[in-house]
């Protein structure tokens, strides 16, 4: 895995649309596009080297529900692309490897079954990405409908020791709210861990990308963005230009 910071754009589906959700809840859908195809070729061609899609149906189900439009969005973009939501059984995962997603995102059934998805990790390898969704510092499972009574910290070292190589880091509170990330929580995560950490939530304007470069450590290879894009608080080249430049000093 490349393990330069890049701007991840996000197209999160459901029945089959490019919509947002505030803080992960369900009635609070905005849809922003019905063609998510155009959406991610937009993307691409602004510069995006990665795609973030999220199956929000599934994560509700327990299932994937949007395996159609994932692929032809596959299909209609050359950008690596990683999908998560509902995808709970090997089966799952191998479908989509099939249909040459290069990362898949594992959630609910991560948390619960740890022996399931150290053979997961053991099978694919840095193909497989580990949703680390976090409210008030606990993790969050089910679509963010129930909080573990186990620490993010906690969960994410123990990733490490199951030999996962990279997570995604969401502040569920953070997430649609435009607000800003939360920076001293991602730093002590990424200070806690030596996996490759992606954030996600609270994405606003191009200041934000400047305070997660800031925190200066190597191992932060990645920030996720969907609402701020779609109302255009964020210019997604401007943010890849930003993480693109180079700075004096990039790691702690």
């Amino acid at each position: 895995m490349d393990t330069s910071l890049e701007i991840i754009p996000a197209i999160d589906l459901m029945q089959g649309h490019c919509v947002r959700l505030t803080q992960g809840q369900r009635d609070s859908k905005v849809v922003y596009s019905k063609d998510p195809v155009a959406v991610a070729r937009k993307w691409e061609q602004s510069g995006a080297r990665r795609l973030h899609i999220v199956d929000l149906d599934g994560a509700f189900d327990g299932a994937p529900r949007n395996k159609t439009v994932v692929e032809k969005i596959r299909n209609a973009v050359s950008m690596q692309i990683q999908v998560g939501g509902g995808i709970r059984t090997p089966e799952d995962i191998g479908d989509y490897l099939s249909l040459g997603i290069n990362y898949v995102i594992l959630g609910t059934r991560a948390i619960q079954d740890p022996d399931w998805l150290k053979q997961e990790i053991l099978n694919h390898g840095s193909r497989i990405i580990v949703g680390l969704d976090a409210k008030d510092g606990f993790v969050a499972s089910h679509g963010w409908t129930v909080t573990e009574t186990m620490s993010a910290a906690s969960f994410a070292l123990d990733l490490e020791e199951m030999g996962l190589e990279s997570l995604i880091y969401t502040d569920v509170k953070r997430d649609g709210m435009l607000t800003g990330p939360n920076i001293p929580a991602l730093a002590t995560l990424a200070l806690t861990v030596h996996l490759n950490i992606i954030a996600s939530g609270g994405i606003h304007a191009i200041e934000d990308i400047h305070k997660i470069k800031s925190i200066g450590l190597k191992n932060i290879i990645g920030i996720i963005t969907g609402k701020a894009l779609y109302e255009k608080t964020l210019d997604l080249q401007e943010a890849i230009r930003v993480v693109s430049a180079p700075t004096k000093n990039n790691s702690l």
